[in-house]
């Protein structure tokens, strides 16, 4: 594994438009939950060891990529950011916790919410992903999620030096990647995909 960039974004984050526009400026594939064939509740055997406590084999899982951005890659920032010690850290934000919280809640809060259901037996993946991010069982709380989502981006911001670090708003769009990757920005408009508005579809 030789990761290039370490996605710390959370999701709704603009992850999905970061992957197509890294593989554009990467030229190679970049993870993103979306490539696993179980998503959103069976993560794999891997990640499912991960959530637990246990390292998997971060070689194994990430084999082929050069970049990460999404959970549940994001929910391990640090220790992929430890194994790649010369890759930039990218961490996507919204501009305000709320904000995030709206995106969430008209997204990826109403998937998770049907693992909540007593009868539930298609897995649990994207439970485990909202208890460790919040610490709680209870985690399907606006309060505890923006607490949440402000404890993370801190996080990272207090753990990572400055100059690895890249905070990045989705209206920033290709300048500021293409300025800290160092390579020319596409003659072409930014990926904007898996807006709010497509899943109202």
């Amino acid at each position: 594994m030789n990761l290039r960039v370490v996605g710390a974004g959370l999701p709704r984050t603009g992850t999905s438009s970061l992957r197509q526009a890294l593989e554009r400026l990467l030229g190679g594939p970049c993870y993103h939950m979306s490539v696993i064939p179980g998503h959103p509740f069976d993560l794999g055997d891997g990640w499912n060891r991960a959530l637990v406590g246990d390292t998997p084999d971060w070689n194994q899982l990430l084999e082929g990529y050069i970049a990460t951005v999404d959970w549940p890659a994001s929910m391990f920032w640090h220790e992929l950011s430890e194994a790649n010690p010369d890759a930039l850290v990218l961490l996507s934000v919204r501009d305000t916790a709320e904000a995030w919280w709206h995106s969430a809640d008209a997204t990826i809060l109403p998937v998770a919410r049907m693992a909540l259901a007593p009868d539930w037996n298609e897995g649990r993946g994207l439970l485990d992903l909202f208890e460790r991010f919040t610490g709680t069982r209870h985690w399907d709380d606006p309060m505890t999620l923006m607490a949440a989502y402000e404890r993370h981006n801190s996080e990272v911001r207090q753990t990572i030096p400055p100059d690895r670090l890249l905070e990045w708003r989705a209206i920033e769009g290709w300048a500021p990647l293409c300025q800290v990757l160092g390579v020319p920005a596409p003659d072409l408009p930014f990926p904007w995909t898996n807006r709010r508005s497509d899943w109202a579809k």
